[in-house]
């Protein structure tokens, strides 16, 4: 739960305060994924995603990311928080379908997270192996969404952060 605390954390300052923003770099996109290093202390790294689709069409949500995060002088590595764009219920779940392998995430907030450290290198070795990622939720107040991915560019911005994220 520590984990998911610290994701909500760097989600809501890499969305809602401007100056923490800037301090994160733009170190390459590719295709539909962007990688980013942040120039403060502790360094963050993550990678970032928007969806392709989003449905229902006109339902009002705030911004829509999936994010894959680095910790180096932590040790941790592929650290994944979904900000869906609007709060969740009391034990709400996510659902995160990658070519046909499921997983399933907790909320807290906006966001959605992975229970464990190695559910979240599974979910990183499915996106890289992968085309689509359909990410389905349900707000607080009953709607369902589904918000479609492409993760044509995921493998090469992983390969960056292994790279310069280290």
């Amino acid at each position: 739960m520590h984990r998911a605390v610290r994701a909500a954390c760097l989600l809501l300052a890499f969305i809602c305060v401007p100056a923490f923003a800037q301090d994160a770099t733009l170190l390459e996109k590719y295709d539909y994924w962007a990688v980013y290093k942040s120039s403060g202390s502790p360094t963050a790294c993550f990678i970032v995603g928007q969806p392709v689709s989003k449905a229902p069409s006109g339902v009002r949500r705030g911004p829509v990311y999936f994010y894959a995060t680095r910790y180096p002088a932590e040790g941790i590595k592929n650290e994944i928080s979904v900000k869906m764009g609007y709060p969740f219920g009391p034990g709400a779940k996510v659902t995160v379908d990658i070519d046909g392998k499921k997983f399933t995430f907790f909320t807290k907030n906006e966001g959605a997270f992975v229970d464990t450290r190695a559910g979240e290198d599974q979910v990183i070795a499915a996106m890289k192996a992968g085309t689509t990622m359909v990410i389905q939720g349900t707000s607080a107040r009953g709607t369902l969404t589904t918000d479609r991915y492409s993760l044509n560019g995921v493998t090469a911005a992983v390969a960056r952060l292994d790279k310069d994220c280290k």
